[in-house]
């Protein structure tokens, strides 16, 4: 079996999270504490939108934003010598996209149930904003962003369609666990497909068990 896929799968779930657990973060903690509901609908329904769509119309709007011959990717390619379209950072930004609804969802409805009593309390004392966030809002709804965390590594790890269009199927560049399987079964090789299969079966029982600690952890706390 050919180890690459797992590699660079768990290369760029691990890279897609650590972005898209601070973008998540901050995108949360802007739409939570906007006052207007219509501009509140309006952008959760911006950042919510790659959740609903397919990954293949993603990709392919990626594509269009960063290809070779397009203004974006041109612009990375002529000034930072750096091309986008069908490298391992493709795989990346494709798997930051599609995962970030998760983390940014999760986190808004962690900070959402965060008591504003405390937020209230913590701001007559002349406490700033910025500590009032980490100091008080982040730890409280440190299980709910936790788990985002957990489903953004996940979504990335098994991310298919985006990929595809702006990284393609490269062995040992872009290639990752289910471009390995597709390509294994296209290629009748159902032995080296079974053990990719094994592999990602495995990944997501460890974050479903992961996922239902800290949900069991944060009832307790709620119930103390």
């Amino acid at each position: 079996m050919d180890y690459s896929p797992i590699l660079i799968s768990i290369r760029t779930a691990a890279a897609s999270m650590l972005v898209t657990f601070f973008l998540g973060i901050a995108c949360a903690r802007l739409v939570a504490g906007l006052r207007s509901p219509r501009w509140k609908m309006i952008l959760d329904g911006i950042l919510t939108l790659p959740l609903v769509l397919p990954p293949t119309v993603m990709g392919f709007f990626l594509l269009y934003l960063l290809g070779v011959k397009r203004p974006l990717g041109r612009f990375f390619l002529d000034y930072f010598g750096v091309k986008i379209a069908f490298s391992w950072g493709a795989t990346v930004i494709a798997a930051v996209v599609i995962a970030f609804p998760l983390m940014y969802r999760a986190a808004r409805g962690a900070f959402e149930q965060v008591d504003e009593n405390l937020i209230f309390a913590a701001r007559t004392l002349g406490i700033s904003e910025r500590k009032i966030f980490w100091k008080i809002m982040m730890p409280l709804a440190l299980p709910g962003v936790a788990a985002g965390g957990i489903l953004a590594f996940a979504r990335g790890l098994g991310e298919f369609g985006a990929t595809a269009m702006i990284a393609g199927n490269i062995a040992g560049k872009t290639r990752t666990l289910p471009l390995a399987v597709y390509s294994a079964v296209a290629a009748g090789d159902m032995e080296s497909a079974y053990q990719y299969v094994v592999v990602i079966v495995a990944v997501s029982f460890v974050v479903v068990v992961g996922m239902n600690w800290l949900a069991m952890r944060e009832q307790k706390g709620k119930r103390r």
